[in-house]
């Protein structure tokens, strides 16, 4: 090993130790849960996080968004959730000078850095799929039109 990559492993060490340190200001415990999530984190990965209400789930994700300066969103999935309402919209926009009409896309929650998808079962397939490609692809599709997702991007 070179002396760079050596220097460069112990300046990740620490700066992964100080991000842990902050995350146990807020969150008491669970150190094998957040060693896991700043993994699937800096891997570029996915998490998903299973537990009773109270095990400080939503506190943790807003939390990594927090200390790494990321933008945080949640979701809530319910039956009747749309793929619009998480991937955006367009809308119609008349501009005041010419008097043309464009449509103009709205993007959705999905839009962030951090997201935290709840319930994600209790979704139609369909708004199922559409956070599935963000997921994959770190994109979204509306329209025909492609979007590209801001970088990182964590559900």
């Amino acid at each position: 090993m070179k002396k760079s990559d050596i220097s460069q492993l112990k300046e990740l060490k620490e700066n992964y130790t100080k991000i842990c340190d902050e995350i146990a200001k807020v969150i008491i415990g669970q150190k094998e849960v957040i060693d896991q999530v700043l993994i699937s984190l800096f891997c570029s990965g996915h998490s998903l996080i299973i537990g009773v209400p109270g095990l400080a789930k939503t506190m943790l994700v807003n939390t990594i968004a927090n200390i790494l300066d990321l933008s945080f969103n949640r979701i809530q999935f319910t039956p009747d959730l749309m793929p619009a309402d998480i991937t955006g919209t367009e809308v119609i926009e008349e501009d005041l000078t010419t008097g043309k009409r464009n449509f103009r896309f709205v993007k959705g929650p999905i839009f962030a850095n951090v997201i935290l998808a709840d319930e994600i079962n209790r979704a139609p397939p369909k708004t199922q799929s559409a956070l599935l490609q963000a997921m994959q692809e770190y994109q979204v599709t509306y329209a025909g039109k492609t979007y590209t997702l801001p970088l990182p991007f964590f559900v």
